[in-house]
């Protein structure tokens, strides 16, 4: 059997049912492997699509140490980069910030999310774990009980229910825990009972989110504040840069011909004063909704949630990938705790624990959406009102240490 090929074994049941491939569910499913918890992952997609689906690229210090601790690198240290720096451009000029040298004087390692989702469900396989792709969680059923069901749809309609693939092409796994990771739209969600507390937060911002063939064009972040709407840079490998792009509300991905976005970029970089932008073919793009939101409690009887299921956190501050790799130790302790040494305190302190961390980073997130955008919607003294705390945090941002100590120990920590 090749690596991402589906395993099998005689029935549908495993101690926990890990629902998605992502960052979270991957790792939890390593950690809970090596502990002897017989665990299964469900995923929807293919194991191409995951490996191969651009999202965040940049890791937090603790990230890196997490994957460290339990030998879970993979190729990180040798084709990640350290990144210690990020350039502000503004209507009253630019600085940079060496966030390496100030608050905790730590560092990202620039490293693509799918390369490390293929990491980990390399390191997954390898070790004997199970992993069962186009197959779409449906609900999960029973989660105040001891034996919480989880429907599914596969191709061919494989697995067990009552002794045997449903005729719908549907079937159930069984387990003692559900982890739910398996985003904001799986079914998980779905599954939450009406005692579910969802906190959202709309930002108002829409950004045209860009993968292009070309070397990155500044040796950091970059992030324009423009009158004509926000630009980002960010560098994902020598040869590949992600661009963000602030469009209107309702922007279709594809409306906007190559030629035109590059002269935006260009305008809103400052080309004219820093130099044009390298310029290449663009791969992939996708307009993503500046939304947030939380779910509370994150425990739910039988079922539990991490990484986007728990809470969805805008891209501003590259907080995502990295608030799931600390929320999957934090679930693995606590069920190797129950399910091997029938402790089950840590499980009953998990939806807290993670919740803390979850909200101190939505609110450096918030911060960070204000800083970058002016206030949407017509100009008026509200507007105005908004642009000038703006104007005054950048400011602040540019010339005090204390600030950018603060800046430096949220942008790089959780």
């Amino acid at each position: 059997m090749t690596k991402s090929q589906n395993t099998r074994t005689a029935g549908n049941t495993a101690d926990v049912v890990i629902l998605g491939a992502g960052p979270a569910g991957l790792l939890l499913a390593n950690l809970l492997h090596r502990e002897g918890i017989d665990c299964a992952v469900l995923e929807r997609a293919t194991p191409v699509h995951i490996r191969t689906r651009a999202r965040a690229g940049f890791l937090a210090a603790n990230t890196v140490r997490i994957l460290d601790r339990h030998g879970l690198s993979g190729n990180l240290h040798r084709d990640g980069r350290l990144h210690g720096s990020c350039e502000f451009r503004t209507d009253d000029g630019h600085f940079r910030l060496d966030y390496a040298g100030l608050g905790l004087r730590e560092q990202h390692t620039v490293y693509p999310q799918q390369d490390l989702v293929g990491d980990l469900l390399d390191q997954y396989l390898d070790a004997g774990g199970r992993v069962h792709f186009e197959t779409e969680a449906l609900a999960v059923h029973g989660i105040d009980g001891p034996r919480p069901t989880v429907t599914v749809r596969t191709p061919d309609g494989g697995g067990t229910r009552s002794g045997g693939g449903d005729t719908n092409g549907t079937a159930e796994w069984t387990a003692r825990y559900v982890a739910g990771c398996d985003g904001r739209y799986g079914a998980s969600r779905r599954s939450l009972p009406p005692t579910a507390r969802h906190h959202r937060r709309d930002h108002g911002v829409s950004w045209l989110g860009l993968i292009a063939e070309a070397p990155p064009s500044l040796d950091a972040v970059g992030y324009a504040l423009h009158g004509r709407g926000f630009a980002g840079h960010m560098a994902r490998t020598p040869q590949v840069t992600r661009y963000y792009l602030q469009c209107e509300r309702g922007t279709r991905a594809g409306e906007l011909p190559e030629e035109r976005i590059w002269d935006e970029l260009d305008t809103r970089m400052r080309a004219p004063e820093h130099g044009p932008l390298h310029r290449g073919r663009i791969l992939q793009r996708a307009v993503v909704d500046l939304e947030s939101d939380v779910v509370e409690p994150l425990r739910h009887g039988s079922l539990l949630l991490a990484g986007d299921a728990a809470g969805l956190i805008s891209p501003a501050a590259a907080k995502g990938a990295n608030l799931a790799v600390l929320e999957a130790e934090l679930l693995a302790r606590a069920l190797v705790d129950d399910l091997a040494h029938g402790d089950g305190r840590a499980l009953e302190r998990y939806s807290a624990e993670a919740l803390e961390r979850v909200w101190r980073a939505q609110e450096f997130s918030h911060w960070m959406v204000q800083l970058l955008h002016a206030r949407p919607g017509p100009s008026d003294d509200e507007s105005f009102f908004h642009e000038s705390i703006r104007r005054a945090r950048i400011s602040s941002l540019r010339t005090s240490r204390s600030h950018q100590d603060w800046f430096a120990e949220n942008y790089v920590g959780i």
